[in-house]
């Protein structure tokens, strides 16, 4: 089970460009999907949410190892997929994720980092 995630989030796409931000979302979903049936991450998931009055309007989540992960963040073509949603949605974010063992790990750390400064 993948210990590590990335996670994509961004908001709605520039007025005027929705049909290209589509494109683009297909874009990125067939990159995902490709990586994933090669073995270069383990999973992937996509959500759109409804609609709450927030600059999120939609995610993917990407897992795998982190090795696996920092891999794909440099490829050529991940960073030609980022430039693109940059540039046709608002509010693109990027950031790593824990999950599994690397989460209970940072609890704990977490809880003993608590214990020593209460």
């Amino acid at each position: 089970m993948a210990d590590a995630g990335l996670f994509i989030g961004y908001g709605f796409p520039v007025r005027g460009r929705e049909a290209k931000a589509v494109q683009v979302f297909n874009e990125a979903n067939q990159f995902w999907a490709t990586l994933q049936q090669q073995g270069q991450i383990e999973s992937f998931e996509v959500g759109l949410l409804e609609p709450h009055g927030g600059e999120l309007n939609g995610f993917s989540l990407v897992r795998g190892s982190p090795e696996q992960l920092a891999q794909v963040r440099l490829s050529p073509e991940f960073q030609r997929l980022t430039t693109r949603a940059q540039l046709i949605v608002d509010d693109l974010g990027i950031v790593g994720v824990m999950l599994g063992q690397r989460l209970a790990e940072q609890i704990a750390r977490f809880l003993q980092q608590a214990g020593e400064l209460a």
